[in-house]
């Protein structure tokens, strides 16, 4: 007995969905190991220029080591693989959203597609900010508390993987006025409580500096004090972008 022509729309709908996030995931793929294969040569001078805001603060004759046999062959090549994944994020981004747009209306594009924009361009800062200006200050201040007879010889694996721990939470962390519009815009707060609860966000951002960075006080402050400014560039993101839509939708 032949099925029912809706349950075969229903099977061959989703049929098509299913061999089209498969293509979306292959492009994906593909970007990342292409990205990937052009960094292989290089691994070993990207992670020289991670190694850099270290090096550049031991105590002369002291350098980074090994501590595992293979971990000068798999160490560099894991950040070759976190810095395709990296360079690659447009990419994910834009085959994600080709395969999720034509399913949201018209105001919903309106809205996600400057959001996602932000958030990738958001995380990129967060990564840039913590290379260049915490990580430095991080180590000069490890360096100086140092104790007397104590040599600081850290290893290459546990380098990367503290600096990569880095990157993700200042990524996350520069991802404030994202947060901010989705909450407004799914309707959990509003203008007014966002604006009233700027003394909430303020402490929150030093409980999260004071957990994410290194134990300094300069880390934490320079964590703290960019999470209290882009709290205030999500308040005024919301007002810029969801205050227009409220009007239309009632007029």
């Amino acid at each position: 007995m032949a099925a029912p022509e809706p349950e075969l729309d229903l099977q061959q709908g989703l049929f098509s969905h299913l061999l089209e996030l498969r293509t979306r995931l292959i492009k994906a793929i593909l970007a990342v190991v292409v990205v990937l294969v052009a960094l292989v040569p290089f691994a070993n001078r990207l992670y020289s220029l991670l190694a850099a805001p270290l090096v550049s603060r031991l105590p002369q004759g002291a350098h980074l080591i090994a501590t595992e046999v293979a971990s000068p062959f798999v160490t560099p090549l894991k950040l070759a693989f976190y810095a395709a994944l990296f360079i690659s994020m447009p990419v994910i981004l834009y085959q994600l959203w080709a395969f999720v747009s034509p399913g949201l209306y018209k105001h919903e594009k309106r809205l996600a597609r400057p959001l996602l924009i932000a958030a990738l361009i958001l995380f990129y800062i967060g990564c840039a900010f913590a290379f260049f200006l915490v990580l430095p200050a991080a180590f000069r201040f490890l360096t100086a508390v140092t104790p007397q007879g104590v040599e600081m010889m850290t290893d290459i694996t546990h380098y990367l993987d503290f600096v990569m721990l880095m990157f993700f939470a200042f990524g996350l962390c520069f991802e404030v006025p994202v947060a901010v519009v989705i909450l407004a815009a799914v309707g959990i707060v509003d203008l007014d409580k966002l604006r009233k609860g700027r003394r909430y966000a303020m402490v929150g951002a030093f409980a999260i500096a004071a957990v994410v960075t290194p134990p300094d006080i300069t880390s934490m402050i320079m964590l703290a004090i960019p999470m209290c400014l882009l709290y205030e560039i999500g308040v005024l993101a919301v007002r810029w972008l969801l205050k227009p839509h409220a009007a239309e939708a009632a007029s």
